[in-house]
């Protein structure tokens, strides 16, 4: 199993920058990826950014460049630094982790930490 632990998030004005944490940890060699997914009330839950094991990330095409999702091995850690905040980026900011073992694929999540961006 993997145990995901999210931190950074908070309140912030339009504009501004914030960086969200997750600690990975547990089976750490059977993820194959990580990502970033947000959720606003009401609407379902969407990807933001991805980052495999190799370093590949993607984006969401919606964010026009404003995150940035990296790693730290050491620390099996992901970040995700969000500048040039808006409004619409308000929501509960999801860590995933994709796995593969001998029963399969197998998504892990973190229990969420909310981003408020105030206009």
């Amino acid at each position: 199993q993997v145990q995901l632990v999210e931190s950074g998030g908070g309140l912030v004005q339009a504009g501004g920058s914030l960086r969200l944490s997750c600690a990975a940890s547990g089976s750490i060699r059977s993820i194959n990826a990580m990502g970033w997914y947000r959720q606003a009330p009401g609407k379902q839950r969407d990807l933001v950014a991805t980052i495999t094991s190799a370093g590949t990330t993607s984006y969401a095409d919606s964010l026009e460049g404003r995150f940035t999702i990296s790693r730290d091995n050491a620390k099996n850690t992901v970040y995700l630094q969000m500048n040039s905040l808006k409004s619409e980026d308000t929501a509960v900011y999801y860590c995933n982790a994709h796995t593969w073992s001998a029963r399969g694929p197998l998504d892990y999540w973190g229990q969420g930490t909310q981003v408020t961006v105030s206009s």
